[in-house]
């Protein structure tokens, strides 16, 4: 690339520019070779700039948004040497994200419940070209997490314009809650801060008066009390919504254990699905008493119980009692394993394995011959292959097989990006016993 351009430039090793090619998005640290003015006027550099990517031969690799104090030192959000990065830029990639969620979603709505589209992710990060933005739809507030500089610095650009579309679609959005605690962004040199977006200040207000921090959300036609303030996330887990009705659609007449039930979703479709009789446990209290109130408030509390308890003690304890396990609910036709992440680097998946096995083995163990098991992984370092084959181990020493029922991923509003295997993260999957 030769003509004169108005960014600043970053010159890439062969390493860096093959990553690329291959279709990632990531340039890191070390693969940055140095970072020249804009050719056009001379511009320096800056944190959270665009900068053109290229390599030493001047060959461009595309355009990304540089990041001076993460080891991810740029992350591209265009490969088209003719986009220009103005506001109407930005603007169609909003208005593409929200065509998206239209198209996968807009027509699977359960009957007679709302619109799948009423709870979604809107922004993925880099599989919606947004590096380091999530945004979630709630009903008629959006929660926004901003994990990278130039996103950061886009967000007076970025909100206002993802309001301006779902508005302009008939979508009734009060405002954005941002969620910009998750201590990554100290990695960016960001500081830590949740509250409304203030349009006209062009900020977050972090103490805005009579702010609203809990709402009622519907998903599946389930109801949810979501705290925005201080829930995990965003405020609550979409990605499993399809999940959960794979889930719903084999629960009739069961009994059902759900295990790190959270604030209780699995388990309520479940119960929604006709099951005779459904077990929510998980480690957190605070959790127990929301799935316990998510399922009052639904009208499903006369067939559910709540126990709060560490899994990996809970299971065991009840394979080797049966008048606890009688007591608790059992025994059980179907057990669901939704585990937090075991692992969130590359250097500890030997030691997630292990976990994923024994969780697995000791479901495997507590259910009888025709009984099913619904597993799942939401760690991309936890990848498919290994999954299944800590899934398998977990098997032959229950000494049972299994026939695999469905495989499944996260819901089409959390995209998976191919050349970028870090956003797919949530494998799922049923089995019968036999």
């Amino acid at each position: 690339m030769h003509m004169q351009r108005p960014y600043p430039r970053a010159v890439i090793t062969k390493k860096g520019a093959l990553a690329l090619k291959k279709g990632h998005v990531w340039v890191f640290e070390g693969e940055v070779e140095r970072i020249e003015p804009a050719p056009l006027d001379g511009t320096p550099a800056t944190n959270g700039c665009i900068v053109d990517v290229v390599e030493e031969n001047g060959t461009y690799q595309g355009t990304g948004l540089l990041s001076e104090e993460s080891k991810i030192r740029i992350r591209l959000v265009s490969r088209n040497a003719n986009d220009r990065f103005d506001d109407a830029f930005w603007r169609r990639k909003v208005q593409w994200a929200w065509d998206y969620r239209k198209t996968v979603m807009g027509r699977r709505a359960l009957p007679g419940c709302e619109p799948d589209t009423n709870c979604c992710r809107l922004i993925f990060s880099e599989a919606d070209g947004f590096p380091g933005l999530i945004v979630d739809r709630y009903e008629d507030v959006l929660v926004a997490q901003v994990g990278t500089v130039g996103m950061d610095r886009l967000r007076p650009v970025l909100y206002p314009m993802i309001l301006e579309v779902l508005r302009a679609d008939g979508q009734e959005v009060r405002g954005i809650y941002e969620r910009n605690d998750a201590p990554a962004r100290r990695h960016e040199g960001l500081a830590l801060q949740k509250g409304w977006w203030d349009a006209d200040a062009g900020a977050t207000c972090v103490d805005a008066p009579d702010a609203q921090e809990r709402i009622v959300m519907r998903e599946n036609g389930i109801a949810y009390d979501v705290d925005l303030l201080n829930s995990q996330k965003t405020g609550f887990f979409l990605d499993q919504k399809y999940n959960r009705r794979a889930v719903r659609q084999l629960a009739a007449g069961k009994r059902v254990l759900d295990c790190f039930s959270h604030v209780g979703p699995f388990g309520l479709n479940a119960a929604a699905g006709d099951a005779a009789f459904v077990r929510c446990v998980d480690v957190s209290q605070t959790a127990v008493d929301l799935a316990r109130h998510n399922a009052e408030i639904n009208g499903l509390a006369d067939r559910m119980g709540f126990t709060c308890a560490d899994v990996l003690d809970y299971l065991p304890a009840l394979a080797g009692d049966r008048k606890r396990l009688a007591a608790e609910g059992g025994p059980f036709d179907l057990v669901i394993l939704d585990p937090p992440a075991f692992t969130k680097s590359r250097s500890t998946v030997k030691q997630a394995r292990r976990g994923y096995l024994k969780i697995n083995e000791l479901a495997l163990r507590l259910l009888p011959r025709g009984g099913y098991l619904a597993t799942c992984s939401c760690s991309h370092f936890m990848t498919t292959s290994l999954l299944k084959g800590a899934i398998g181990e977990a098997a032959a020493a229950a000494h049972v097989q299994l026939k695999q029922v469905e495989e499944r991923q996260q819901a089409p509003d959390h995209p998976i990006l191919w050349g970028v295997p870090e956003t797919h993260y949530l494998d799922f999957l049923i089995f019968q016993v036999i």
